[in-house]
């Protein structure tokens, strides 16, 4: 039962993004990195990371986690390691010359659970094979609600 709700609230701070973006449009969502580029002359995240996102994330999943039974501080810094892994996923795909909202299989979804489970592994009581089974049950259902969420028309790419 424990891994479901995990797996829940990472889904929810992962998300939160997703659904404001389809709300609001395009509007408030500037970009994180304020459109500048790194020494290799490539953003730093690109324009889909934006300020709208991540402080949605920020506020939304700690109003959400105490509905899977998490305190609110633990749903801050879960949207916090789970944004800050999304970053990460971003800052590297824009050094190996993907574009923002390219496909990067793994990339786009390791870092996002990987970083709020170590933060959280003690807490949790949770082992390397446990992080394992999570990051990957992470992997693969996320890619399945891409799918869902592009099908149902609330993300732009199936991935």
């Amino acid at each position: 039962m424990l891994y479901a709700r995990i797996l829940l609230l990472l889904f929810i701070a992962n998300g939160i993004p997703i659904l404001i973006a389809r709300l609001l449009g395009t509007r408030g969502d500037h970009a994180l990195d304020g459109g500048k580029t790194w020494r290799d002359g490539r953003p730093i995240f690109g324009p889909s990371k934006t300020w709208r996102g991540v402080l949605g994330s920020l506020l939304f999943t700690p109003l959400l986690a105490p509905w899977l039974g998490f305190s609110p501080w633990t749903g801050l810094l879960v949207a916090g390691a789970t944004m800050a892994g999304d970053l990460f996923s971003s800052f590297c795909k824009r050094r190996l010359g993907i574009a923002s909202s390219g496909m990067a299989l793994g990339l786009d979804q390791i870092p996002e659970a990987l970083f709020p489970l170590l933060l959280f592994r003690g807490e949790w009581g949770l082992a390397a094979g446990d992080i394992v089974e999570l990051v990957g049950a992470f992997l693969i259902w996320e890619l399945v609600l891409s799918r869902l969420l592009y099908w149902l028309h609330i993300r732009k790419q199936p991935y």
